[in-house]
């Protein structure tokens, strides 16, 4: 099947959902409005009479009070969203001032949505939420709350969050909004932005602060938590060191088997097999009894190793044990045999899935879909999506977004922009990776017109721009000389709590002083200065107006070749550590460490 017929077919097995009646915030994609489409395709059929649902985060749903009219709440909405996302109006004072003029009377599902609206704008929400605090008869709820807590830690304002915590637990009535969840965000945003030890000093203050001492699951899962999240973002040697702690301190505390299924998962996650080895060894050693997500993590951790064969041997040692497979044995190898292109294994793998106990999910198909598109067999894909609606699953935007993925790849605008347009028009609505797909194929093929439509529809539905989408935009405008619109899209970054990389920084500093607009380079520095931010620079990154990168490639493959000749005439390493220049410090450390190993293996 060729590429545009399979395309063709992916359009056609776009399912028709029915959804529910919603007033719709704007009432049509730009897409999909007539006449704008950039594929024309023919009219959904007349009983699916589709309404594009609000923006993800403005569910009707959340208005909990029967008194609230949803109208009233969502005209709200729009007036508060159009404030907070004012340009014009910087988080603090103005827009305290802002809000106060609206007379609007804040409530939690009101601050819920618009929270879930605008999350990667952490100083504008923050000044709504301490504004909303101080109006007479607000009560914050548990969930608003979080929410808070977890766009300062994401945007790592964690003074911001700790204030928040620190007077709500003093406040009356404020320890009942404070949960094991509130500290499990702190903990998972510690986790992920590095910081192993303040995680760890959340989870020492968390236990001693709810009460934990005193209620042994409630310490238990908020340990379970901390391993979890240390592991999951690469800290499994911390995770572990205090996980060995704990159990040298209390002799008499049996872990559960999912404190070891963290770390087991997590040793895996590392690429550290021997560690993860280890681990299951002290299980068995331990008479610990699996489970079967146990298997599952050993099964997926030897697929990441590409390890598939030893995968399936565990699902026979599992079997003889009485635990019977599931979605999370197979899915993994399936995943794995579909990455390393052996489709025919993994179909079969899928069949035999299928006439177990439990029936493949969608994660399974997904898994199929991804190998597909990884290998450029669209036609591949698409029988596989055909097979998955076939069986009464539904795709979810997940399936959609490694079709996403091999179009962006191959720079397919017409047919990433015509899916988008066929999911859209059948009523599904879009997450942030495909938004951050889109966008990054029309930036690359320099389609910002496009690409400033799509940034527009992918606000109004609900996701905000986040550092990724910002920071394409910038190198898109900076590229096409559209200098001042960078700047202020830089300034909007820095409104919203968003700090920019540095790379964007010397990119769009580098053309300005080539086009000599010296005011706004004078401007990009002050912004920049007032932001805290790290100055470092990926190895490919070249100042200047880029006229010597000729040299530069050439003076590279002298020095390859060079090396080359060298490596087919010299056998002694130390030859080599004479010859090499003064820059070449990857080089050096090669060479010192064949020194090193030269001389344990001789003895001296």
């Amino acid at each position: 099947m060729c590429f545009i017929s399979a395309l063709r077919y992916i359009r056609n097995l776009t399912p028709i959902l029915k959804l529910p009646t919603h007033r719709p915030f704007s009432n049509q994609s730009w897409l999909s409005a007539g006449g704008n489409s950039l594929i024309k395709s023919p009219p959904p059929p007349p009983e699916a009479s589709v309404r594009l649902p609000l923006p993800l985060s403005f569910p009707t749903s959340t208005n909990t009070n029967p008194n609230v009219n949803s109208n009233i709440l969502e005209s709200d909405i729009a007036t508060i969203c159009s404030i907070v996302t004012n340009r014009s109006l910087q988080p603090g004072p103005d827009l305290e001032n802002a809000l106060n003029q609206t007379r609007i009377e804040p409530r939690p599902c009101l601050l819920q949505a618009i929270f879930d609206h605008l999350d990667s704008s952490p100083k504008p929400l923050y000044t709504l939420y301490l504004w909303a605090a101080k109006q007479p008869g607000f009560q914050s709820s548990a969930p608003v709350f979080n929410s808070i807590i977890n766009i300062l830690s994401k945007a790592r304002e964690f003074d911001s969050a700790w204030s928040l915590i620190l007077n709500s637990l003093v406040a009356e009535g404020g320890p009942t909004i404070i949960s094991i969840d509130t500290f499990a965000i702190l903990i998972r945003r510690y986790a992920r932005a590095g910081m192993p030890l303040p995680a760890i000093r959340t989870f020492k203050f968390a236990s001693s602060n709810l009460d934990a001492s005193r209620n042994s699951d409630l310490e238990l899962s908020l340990f379970e938590i901390l391993l979890d999240s240390l592991c999951k973002e690469g800290h499994v040697r911390v995770a572990s060191e205090y996980f060995d702690m704990k159990q040298e301190l209390d002799p008499c505390w049996v872990p559960s088997i999912r404190i070891y299924n963290i770390v087991l998962n997590g040793w895996f996650r590392s690429r550290k097999i021997k560690r993860a080895e280890r681990v299951w060894a002290k299980m068995r050693n331990e008479n610990v009894s699996p489970t079967v997500v146990t298997y599952g993590t050993l099964v997926e951790g030897y697929c990441r190793m590409k390890r598939v064969e030893r995968a399936m041997e565990l699902v026979g040692e599992m079997r003889s044990e009485g635990i019977e497979p599931n979605a999370i044995v197979y899915n993994p190898i399936i995943d794995a045999l579909g990455e390393a292109g052996r489709f025919k294994e993994a179909l079969g793998m899928l069949e035999r899935f299928s006439v177990s106990v439990t029936d493949p999910t969608v994660s399974t198909y997904n898994s199929l879909v991804k190998g597909f598109c990884k290998a450029g067999d669209l036609a591949g894909a698409s029988k596989i999506l055909k097979m998955l609606i076939s069986r009464g699953l539904l795709p979810t935007p997940t399936t959609y977004n490694y079709f996403f993925r091999y179009f962006s790849k191959f720079g397919k605008i017409e047919e990433g922009m015509d899916l988008y347009t066929k999911m859209i028009e059948s009523g599904f609505n879009p997450d942030r990776l495909t938004y951050h797909l889109m966008m990054k194929i029309l930036c690359k093929q320099e389609r910002l017109d496009l690409a400033v439509r799509v940034g527009k529809e992918m606000r109004e539905r609900g996701c905000d721009f986040d550092l990724a989408t910002s920071t394409m935009l910038v190198h898109l405008l900076c590229k096409m000389h559209r200098l001042k619109e960078a700047i202020t899209e830089i300034e909007d970054m820095k409104r919203r709590g968003i700090v920019p990389q540095y790379l964007t920084f010397q990119k769009l500093k580098n053309e300005l002083k080539k086009c000599k607009t010296n005011e706004m380079a004078r401007k990009l520095c002050e912004i920049m200065a007032s932001l805290p931010h790290s100055k470092n620079l990926p190895n490919t990154f070249r100042g200047g107006d880029g006229s010597g990168s000729r040299e530069i490639k050439t003076s590279i493959l002298r020095k390859a070749e060079a090396m080359s000749n060298m490596l087919k005439s010299c056998n002694d390493p130390r030859e080599l550590v004479k010859r090499r220049g003064p820059s070449e410090n990857a080089v050096s450390s090669a060479n010192h460490l064949i020194e090193e190993i030269k001389r344990r293996v001789d003895g001296t």
